[in-house]
């Protein structure tokens, strides 16, 4: 039971470092290009975090589903590990586990 919850908690995990590793490479074409620059005038920096936001917030929109699926998982599994435990007792609970 305990090595199931393990498991959904590495793939919610995973969906968020695959998240974080898309916009990683996503953040080059965010940055202002030369190009916009007017008269020697910076971009402003607001811009670059409402982008960045937009495309996180694209990205998690994206896998929504899934996140869900696998969060809702995640909470039934310790409900019923502690429901488990309620019943059996803690020592039941710790001899469960996989070392």
């Amino acid at each position: 039971m305990r090595e199931a919850h393990r498991q959904t908690q590495r793939q919610l995990d995973m969906v968020d470092r695959q998240i974080t590793c898309r916009m990683t490479a996503l953040i080059p074409g965010l940055l202002p290009r030369r190009s916009h620059y007017h008269r020697g005038k910076p971009a402003d920096p607001g811009a670059f975090l409402e982008r960045y936001r937009a495309q996180v917030s694209a990205l998690t929109t994206e896998r929504q589903p899934e996140i869900e699926a696998l969060s809702l998982k995640l909470a039934l599994q310790e409900q019923a590990i502690a429901n488990f435990i309620e019943r059996h007792g803690h020592e039941a609970g710790l001899s469960e586990q996989v070392p």
